[in-house]
């Protein structure tokens, strides 16, 4: 007879239920793309999700009406706007009691010539991509923090955060800014058990790449469609990635089997970028 002990058998119990069992994750930029993609992954899991998303709070019912409705709020909020950002947690609270997890991915995305930039894009990208984003952790951290249990934050960065790129200045460096703000909250927050950690996409088939690709056509003079498929062509594993590939590594973080990882940004990218 194999005995196993005590430790060991309750960690096996615990692996057969849902990773996520009843835990609250509010998540932005949650109607389409890598946000729906993780929702769904987080709701398969046990999850109670907050769906939060400019767009109408109708578009996200319908769009997750195969979800139990007890299991799912949606949110329509503006994460550059303050009361917004308010209004997410008391939300998230007054519905569901408490936040456990926050996927931070709300972003935008525009590239131009460096010669050619303005201050009106560096500042609507800026302000979604590094001030609500920064923000909004704030926020969830401080409920977290009160709450006294711990907590998940992931923020969602990009392979673009890593390096610069002659044509993309203003979201490689709201995504580079991004890590930082991960490092740097991850130690504040240590001492509450609350583990923030990154995800670094590479190039992800979503809504968004096809305005990505129009762009370098734009400025690359390159025939629609072609940088998309040379962009996948040079991943070393051989394709773009799709929003189903960022899942495991989001489940993972948000888990406990995370709870020893705080302040990384673990790239998702297909082998694109080492580090």
């Amino acid at each position: 007879m194999i005995h196993i002990g005590p430790v060991y058998g309750r960690r096996i119990k615990q692996e057969t239920q849902l990773r996520l069992q009843d835990k609250v994750a509010v998540l932005t930029g949650a109607a389409s793309g890598i946000g729906e993609a993780v929702a769904r992954r987080y709701l398969d899991a046990g999850a109670r999700c907050v769906l939060v998303d400019v767009k109408p709070a109708a578009d996200l019912e319908t769009r997750f009406g195969d979800i139990d409705a007890g299991r799912v709020l949606a949110v329509q909020a503006d994460v550059t706007r303050r009361d917004d950002i308010e209004r997410i947690v008391k939300t998230a609270v007054d519905h569901f009691g408490r936040i456990d997890i926050l996927f931070n991915n709300a972003a935008l995305f525009d590239m131009r010539p460096i010669l050619d930039e303005s201050w009106d894009v560096y500042d609507r990208l800026y302000a979604v991509n590094v001030k609500g984003m920064f923000f909004l952790m704030q926020a969830a951290a401080r409920q977290m923090v009160a709450q006294g249990q711990g907590g998940k934050i992931i923020n969602m960065s990009s392979q673009a955060g890593r390096r610069g790129e002659a044509l993309v200045s203003h979201y490689c460096a709201t995504k580079a800014a991004v890590l930082s703000y991960t490092q740097s909250a991850a130690l504040a927050l240590a001492p509450h058990k609350i583990n923030v950690n990154g995800i670094a996409p590479g190039v992800v088939d979503t809504p968004m790449w096809d305005e990505v690709d129009s762009l370098f056509a734009k400025y690359e003079g390159r025939p629609p469609g072609e940088k998309k498929r040379l962009v996948g062509e040079a991943v070393p594993l051989g394709r773009m990635g799709v929003p189903d590939d960022l899942t495991g590594a989001a489940l993972f973080l948000a888990s406990r089997d995370a709870d020893y990882i705080t302040a990384q940004t673990l790239n998702v990218d297909g082998g694109n970028w080492m580090s």
